[in-house]
């Protein structure tokens, strides 16, 4: 086996997602959830991050939501009134994140509101505390970008549930991050399943892809050849002369 595909089998994967106020940090839209799990060599080791976040304004003051943006994920004012804010998380959540390739569904959007939680906590922060930004800690795959080079254009979260055949695996009653982090996981498995197949292994029996194409080694033993004796071909001719009477011409003789 390679060292590259050492790297890709130890490879760690984060799937991740967010839930916000809205749709642009700029308006000054926050974070009000993220949800990550880990898989490592294309198995979901158990491991997630899951955290509700208190959202301030920019006054400092408690984020009110509209309606139309509850409705969409299910996280009220209320229950959002007693969370950790941003600040109280970050190191934990960056902890979790750091050195991982995460899989994101439309990366720009939950990148660019990580990134903007990032600039303002360090803005209100002492230099030493200062936090990195999301592409200098992580590689990110966007699988919407995937979803137009394998099927053509991009898909939403929920035709690719639908078009994989995930979509009765995760209960997705509200769009929560956590929810969407683990279906997005199921949908990324069989999106790339094809690519996966193809891993070349040594043919020493260490890879344990069960799929993967194996070469087989130039030194092991040359097959025995054993040649039909001139009675056997006399016999197998005709042979295939009564099967030619019966059924036609055979494929072989």
């Amino acid at each position: 086996m390679t060292d590259t595909q050492d790297s890709e089998k130890d490879k760690r994967l984060i799937i991740l997602d967010t839930e916000t106020t809205g749709i642009n940090p700029r308006e000054g839209h926050r974070i009000v959830e993220i949800g990550c799990v880990e898989m490592i060599n294309r198995q979901l080791t158990g491991r997630t991050y899951h955290a509700y976040i208190k959202p301030l304004d920019q006054r400092g003051q408690v984020f009110q939501m509209e309606q139309e943006v509850i409705n969409i994920h299910g996280l009220t004012n209320e229950f959002l009134a007693d969370k950790p804010i941003f600040s109280q998380v970050v190191h934990e959540f960056i902890d979790f994140i750091r050195g991982a390739e995460l899989v994101i569904h439309n990366s720009k959007f939950d990148v660019g509101f990580m990134d903007h939680e990032f600039s303002l906590f360090n803005s209100m922060g002492r230099s030493q505390d200062k936090v990195p930004m999301t592409e200098d800690i992580c590689t990110i795959t966007d699988t919407l970008k995937v979803s137009k080079d394998e099927l053509g254009s991009p898909k939403t979260l929920d035709y690719l549930a639908r078009f994989y055949r995930v979509d009765k695996l995760v209960d997705r009653t509200y769009h929560g991050a956590l929810i969407d982090a683990q279906l997005l996981a199921y949908v990324y498995i069989e999106m790339t399943r094809k690519q996966s197949s193809f891993n070349l292994s040594s043919g020493d029996g260490t890879n344990a892809d069960a799929n993967a194409i194996r070469r087989v080694s130039s030194t092991r033993n040359k097959l025995k050849v054993i040649a039909a004796s001139a009675d056997e071909l006399v016999a197998h001719t005709e042979r295939v002369a009564v099967i030619g009477k019966k059924g036609g011409d055979p494929l072989w003789k």
